[in-house]
């Protein structure tokens, strides 16, 4: 397996006035290609700033992050935003869904900004809400579903494109026991799949059960 993800010396710091803090410091990590890796930590220990920088929602301070081949931090705006909209696929914790839309809707709206044709839009969107086990449930919008449900729409949304990264916030927060263990066994499959699966969790108990785990304490991976 090749690295799908080479983080180099990456350190943030903020300013805040005469004073300022490093929310990262010198952090290294390599991920290959089709690993299932759990970022842990407490809260305040590093790893939301971090999940940002992998998202490409965020720059570090100084360092290099090299994602499939590309040096991210010699990328402009519009190829970062075109890098977040083919490579990663988000999973967040507080599901992100519009209200107004159904299932199939919120699934197909991130192919729309792929410029992907209507009917292969459905077809992917389909595909994806099979993958999480919500065929009968496309016609839904989220207030018709419970949270586990609206979860898995979100992960069907993030897959639809077939991102080979999957990066997943906190994504059982919000949600009972059941649910939590539907939405960790679908990003499994998905991972046996092939897909890069990472994980950002304060919950100890679920970060162990992963293949890897990554543990990041006040900025420093420990």
């Amino acid at each position: 397996m090749k690295n799908l993800i080479t983080l180099t010396n990456i350190c943030k710091k903020y300013n805040t006035g005469d004073n300022h803090f490093y929310a990262l410091k010198d952090v290294c990590i390599n991920i290959e290609e089709g690993e299932m890796v759990a970022i842990s930590g407490s809260s305040g220990s590093g790893k939301s700033t971090l999940m940002n920088i992998i998202g490409c929602l965020d720059i570090p301070s100084s360092g290099e992050y090299v994602l499939g081949g590309d040096n991210i931090l010699k990328l402009r705006d519009n190829q970062l935003s075109k890098i977040r909209n083919l490579t990663i696929g988000f999973v967040f914790q507080s599901f992100n869904l519009i209200p107004g839309f159904t299932a199939i809707e919120n699934v197909e709206l991130p192919l729309v900004y792929r410029g992907i044709a209507k009917k292969q839009r459905k077809k992917l969107a389909l595909e994806a809400l099979e993958k999480v086990g919500l065929c009968d449930r496309i016609t839904h919008r989220p207030d018709q579903l419970s949270g586990g449900q609206q979860q898995r729409v979100a992960i069907a949304r993030a897959i639809a494109a077939s991102p080979p990264l999957i990066l997943a916030d906190e994504p059982t927060g919000n949600l009972d026991r059941a649910s939590s263990d539907q939405v960790m066994e679908t990003l499994t499959e998905l991972h046996k799949e092939g897909h890069t699966i990472i994980l950002i969790t304060h919950n100890e108990k679920l970060a162990v059960q992963m293949p890897r785990l990554i543990t990041i304490s006040d900025g420093i991976v420990v």
